[in-house]
């Protein structure tokens, strides 16, 4: 990843964040863009020989958004590496939603792919090689209850994935996603406390995933040995969904 540009959304803990480290560790830039600040995230990077910067925005801003991707084009370059990571996972029953609570859910995990996705593209189109990768979830193939609205985005970002595969492949582009299973991150402990002894107990490996379980995947998918993989969606969830 040397001499590489990435982008992850939504780093400033969490998966987000042990996905930065793991792309500054394979040498590329890292760039961070979430709401609150990354300074942790960049300290650990920069502790570890690695670069990266911190960017503030609000991705559901699409004024907010252009603003952060132009700062980043000039402070580092071209990225040619996007992580989507950012997104939410309220649990509420179906007949308890709102039409509010509805598009909430989409906009942060669909509508931010969106945008973030069109700010950034053009430059790796521009370059001849990118690599995209989405985050799904393994929800989508174990469904749990209340979380109607969650499984519902998520289904989206794979369409999302496979759609835009299909028509950024002849740039040397390629759009993947990863379907976790329950990590424990500061959003994820808002949920039901059970669900954290309840879900590792249906995995084939029977601990709590931890967000360093997902970085191997994610260096593999932007990386060249992946350069013809597309379009696809990798469970990392410790064998939980068996296709």
């Amino acid at each position: 990843m040397s001499g590489r540009i990435a982008v992850v959304t939504g780093a400033a803990n969490g998966i987000g964040r042990a996905y930065a480290r793991r792309l500054a560790a394979d040498g590329a830039t890292v760039a961070v863009l979430d709401r609150a600040a990354a300074d942790v995230t960049i300290a650990e990077i920069e502790d570890a020989g690695g670069k990266g910067i911190g960017v503030l925005t609000d991705l559901t801003d699409p004024d907010s958004l252009d603003a952060a991707a132009e700062e980043i084009t000039e402070r580092l370059g071209t990225p040619q590496i996007l992580v989507n990571n950012v997104g939410i996972y309220p649990n509420k029953p179906f007949e308890k939603l709102t039409f509010t609570d509805w598009r909430t859910m989409f906009e942060v995990n669909v509508d931010t792919l969106f945008r973030v996705t069109q700010a950034f593209l053009p430059g790796m189109k521009d370059s001849g090689w990118g690599r995209i990768v989405n985050m799904s979830s393994n929800s989508i193939g174990l469904v749990i209850p209340g979380f109607t609205h969650y499984l519902s985005s998520k289904m989206a970002v794979i369409g999302f994935t496979r759609g835009l595969a299909t028509e950024v492949a002849e740039h040397g582009i390629t759009v993947n996603a990863i379907a976790p299973s329950l990590v424990r991150t500061p959003g994820t402990e808002a949920g039901p406390a059970e669900f954290f002894d309840i879900v590792p107990q249906l995995q084939a490996i029977k601990r709590l995933q931890q967000p360093g379980d997902l970085v191997g995947t994610l260096s593999f998918l932007v990386s060249d040995d992946a350069a013809f993989t597309t379009g696809q969606t990798l469970y990392v969830d410790g064998g939980l969904v068996r296709t």
